[in-house]
């Protein structure tokens, strides 16, 4: 059981040239971060820059019967800070990640499973955040999160996500 005030154990880095084992990851983060087992998580996956899951709505449902804004919320947040952290891992990088900003807009009522996809807001975001890194061992880095109920944009948000020394 976690207890406030005490950090979770790192996940060791992939080695140099593996990929993330995605699963592994997704479990860590589950006892990293408990109400990550609650989100409906049913897959997770990169696709060229953009970082995707894919969920279940029965965990995130509304009193309306349709996604509750805070939930989803929560899911582009940690969707953002799971990509900040896992860019950082391919980097071979182990700091520390928090979400120093964030906001979304509410598009259309999400009434069924859904995907988030998050990248990076600008192409070049990634190579200025490694060059602060290089320099500075800290850095930020502007993301975007959109969450798509089939065709439909039912949710855009913005983070910039602050990577610690």
């Amino acid at each position: 059981m976690r207890l406030p005030g005490h950090p979770h154990p790192r996940l060791p880095l992939p080695l140099a040239g593996q990929d993330e084992d995605m699963d592994a990851f997704l479990t860590w983060l589950g006892e990293a971060i408990p109400l990550v087992r609650h989100l409906g998580i049913r897959a997770m996956r990169w696709e060229g820059e953009a970082l995707v899951w894919e969920l279940a709505l029965s965990p995130s449902l509304n009193d309306k019967g349709t996604g509750f804004g805070g939930a989803l919320t929560a899911q582009a947040t940690l969707l953002g800070w799971c990509w900040t952290t896992l860019w950082l891992r391919r980097q071979g990088r182990a700091q520390d990640v928090v979400v120093a900003e964030a906001g979304q807009r509410f598009l259309a009522p999400v009434s069924g499973d859904y995907r988030l996809v998050c990248r990076p807001e600008r192409y070049d975001g990634p190579v200025q955040l490694a060059e602060r890194l290089a320099a500075k061992g800290r850095g930020r880095l502007a993301l975007v999160q959109q969450l798509w109920c089939g065709d439909t944009l039912c949710l855009e948000a913005r983070g910039d996500y602050a990577v610690l020394p």
